[in-house]
């Protein structure tokens, strides 16, 4: 009998939208964007999921998302507000991830209505794949509370959570239906969490834009001064630069090539090696320093252009690298990360490495010699890097 055959498109659309005082009852910006999809659904519902962290840092949060309802009342808002923990802890124990499909069901949230989440990328990822997998797909929303969350994994396709010791090994591709980035949580944030972010627009400014990298380069006492207007343009620069790729490339990476991930692959593991205790934006920082010192060591970039990515980082307060980055021997942990980073890839390993700034190319093996040299150096925190 001859074989069946089919296939089609999916079309996704969504906006990211910059904003401040969301729930103001002068601002109409959520309002409006809730009556304007799906305006035949009669009865909408919203539930709210809101980070502790964030809870705590703007007391009258629950009461001004009440407030805000009450006046415009289109969509039905779930009074029962959930507060769940922020951080890596909410992604790693799956009791959380149960409160939410116990709060879809029990206040009836179908495919019509809602899900919200507001707080950090951590909580932005476990309640996207609680909506994503109740009902087969929930509309969420996510409001980010980080400058992490905020330019990069609050703008993204991707949601998940840990499972088997292992980042994001439970997890789908499926967009928000919309984003609202809220510049009054960042007014709260430590400067840790402040800083934490910006090693992601470091990130993004080397694979794809020199002359963002030049930006980041001029403004990094600014941003690490907390000057809220230079943040704003690194937010939106970094949402900008994430939705062409998301648009361009391969969203759903059906291949094994991801850039976005450029310095991730040490990251990911130095935030399970340190029990979370190094932000996920510190882990990143000292990733992106590994990799482009191994990137000058290999050849592809000048010891010039190693410096100058060196010193941002330095600038900004980073640190540049852990004793658990360092390759003592074949086992060393950090080189499991190696192989995990394969898996999750799904098949052949591929690493993004710098061939100049704002550039980069597609590696499918690393030189454990090299890489040990790289952690060295950093280690001795050297201001020059061998030619």
């Amino acid at each position: 009998m001859e074989h069946l055959h089919q296939s089609f498109t999916v079309q996704y659309n969504y906006n990211i939208f910059f904003t401040s005082a969301l729930f103001s009852d002068q601002n109409e910006l959520l309002n409006n964007f809730l009556i304007n999809l799906n305006p035949a659904v009669t009865v909408k519902k919203i539930l709210f999921v809101i980070d502790e962290g964030v809870a705590n840092a703007h007391q009258g949060l629950v009461a001004e998302i009440k407030t805000y309802f009450s006046k415009y009342d289109k969509t039905q808002l779930v009074q029962d507000v959930l507060i769940i923990p922020g951080g890596e802890q909410v992604k790693n124990d799956t009791r959380y991830f149960d409160q939410v499909l116990d709060a879809i069901n029990i206040h009836g949230i179908d495919r019509h209505s809602f899900v919200a989440a507001i707080g950090g990328g951590a909580v932005l990822d476990m309640v996207g794949y609680a909506a994503t997998v109740a009902h087969r797909g929930i509309k969420h929303i996510r409001i980010p509370s980080t400058v992490l969350s905020q330019n990069d994994s609050g703008v993204g396709v991707k949601n998940g959570i840990n499972y088997f010791n292992k980042k994001n090994f439970l997890g789908t591709f499926s967009p928000p239906v919309a984003v609202f980035n809220d510049e009054l949580f960042l007014s709260t944030l430590s400067d840790r969490d402040w800083r934490s972010g910006i090693a992601e627009a470091i990130k993004v400014a080397l694979i794809k834009d020199a002359e963002f990298f030049e930006w980041l380069e001029d403004n990094a006492t600014a941003l690490a001064g907390r000057d809220i207007e230079a943040m704003n343009y690194q937010i939106w620069k970094c949402a900008k630069l994430h939705l062409e790729h998301i648009r361009s490339a391969d969203p759903f990476e059906n291949g094994s090539a991801r850039p976005l991930d450029f310095g991730h692959w040490s990251a990911h593991k130095l935030e399970y090696l340190t029990n979370f205790e190094i932000r996920h934006g510190e882990a990143v920082a000292m990733g992106i320093a590994l990799d482009s010192v191994y990137s000058n060591l290999s050849g592809r970039i000048t010891a010039d252009e190693a410096q100058r990515i060196i010193n941002l980082i330095q600038q900004l307060g980073f640190e540049l690298t852990h004793s658990l980055l360092q390759v003592t021997e074949g086992n060393s942990p950090i080189l499991q990360g190696l192989e995990e980073f394969r898996e999750h890839l799904g098949g052949e390993l591929t690493i993004t490495l710098l061939t100049g700034i704002g550039s980069g190319e597609e590696v499918h093996e690393i030189d454990t010699e090299i890489l040990k040299q790289a952690a060295e150096i950093l280690n001795n925190q050297t201001a020059t890097i061998q030619h």
